[in-house]
């Protein structure tokens, strides 16, 4: 399991237009000229549809991203470039989801996610 957290993209940007949702796969640091640089991999998320957020909901909804040929888009980033964490929640249709989906494939599993307004205090 990784954990889901918000990266501020474009800080002139207000609220979640200036925020991009990523997935960390990774934390590690690099030493260059004798300094020690924590940084991180994210796999990232796109916003869905007409980037605004779910009328029902009222939370953003996002997608995993994807390059031409089915890989992650993922980048390397200062682990000072994360805000906070974020709980990502499946969306679904009505067909029911199989009983053998384990917690820690949730994240692989579905197309589309809300981001939990309602988990996070910052939000």
């Amino acid at each position: 399991r990784h954990d889901c957290v918000v990266v501020e993209t474009n800080p002139d940007a207000e609220g979640m237009e200036g925020l991009s949702v990523g997935r960390v796969r990774l934390l590690f640091s690099l030493i260059h000229r004798g300094k020690r640089h924590p940084c991180v991999l994210i796999d990232w998320y796109e916003k869905s549809g007409d980037s605004k957020p779910d009328e029902v909901t009222g939370m953003w909804v996002v997608s995993p991203e994807y390059y031409s040929d089915g890989s992650r888009v993922s980048d390397v980033m200062h682990l000072d470039t994360i805000l906070r964490n974020v709980h990502l929640l499946p969306v679904h249709d009505s067909t029911p989801i199989p009983r053998d989906t384990h917690l820690s494939r949730v994240l692989d599993t579905f197309d589309k996610y809300f981001v939990n307004k309602y988990a996070d205090h910052h939000a």
